[in-house]
């Protein structure tokens, strides 16, 4: 999680310095250490982590369902779900023209 976290580019906001590390991490029960907890706080990262052992219904699906969407939408097309290409240049363009092919279909249904 950590070389994650520090691979996550400049946040662009306000005026002046852009932000180097996000305000809250958000993750699911795989996430749910203390060690994990501390290391996010002494960053100054507040931990919005899901507790193992405790029901379903801590909030965070409400936040997290967009991304899930996102991928199940996208599983839709077969090549990208099974990757059959070699070449990165190639499953990138693949996955460009099912992002357009998405967002074509839900402006088709919008209107």
């Amino acid at each position: 999680m950590l070389p994650l976290l520090d691979a996550v580019p400049a946040i662009r906001g306000l005026r002046g310095r852009p932000r180097r590390k996000p305000r809250r991490l958000y993750a699911d029960r795989g996430y749910d250490f203390d060690k994990y907890r501390r290391l996010l706080w002494k960053r100054g990262i507040k931990p919005v982590i899901a507790r193992r052992g405790v029901a379903h219904g801590s909030g965070l699906g409400k936040v997290r369902w967009v991304v899930e969407r996102a991928f199940a939408w996208l599983h839709q097309f077969k090549r990208l779900r099974i990757r059959y290409e070699r070449r990165a240049d190639l499953h990138q363009g693949l996955l460009e023209l099912a992002c357009c092919l998405i967002c074509l279909r839900r402006l088709r249904t919008s209107f």
